[in-house]
């Protein structure tokens, strides 16, 4: 599988979508804290995490006993410009 078809792997989930809409607002959250208002145990939210890690949407750090999650949003600006940004009109000259 290559990198943008893990992509658009981890975006079909509506639960990997929220984690990151979670992360856009607040960036560097735990595990508890993206759970917070789904209906899933910490540990329930672990694997999704790790489908977005896979796909290099989500980067993550230790900080003390903690793991915090951070978006990277290089790997969807890239599957934008390749196949988004190319479907987009052109504005043509005129008035």
């Amino acid at each position: 599988m290559d990198d943008d078809d893990r992509v658009f792997q981890a975006l079909a989930d509506p639960t990997r979508r929220h984690l990151l809409d979670r992360l856009f607002a607040r960036d560097g959250r735990t595990p508890t804290e993206l759970e917070s208002d789904l209906e899933m145990s910490r540990f329930g939210v672990m694997k999704p995490l790790e489908v977005l890690e896979d796909a290099g949407l989500v980067v993550s750090r230790k900080s003390g006993r903690e793991k915090l999650h951070f978006l990277n949003p290089v790997p969807i600006r890239l599957v934008h410009d390749r196949w988004i940004g190319k479907f987009r009109p052109t504005r043509r000259g005129g008035s």
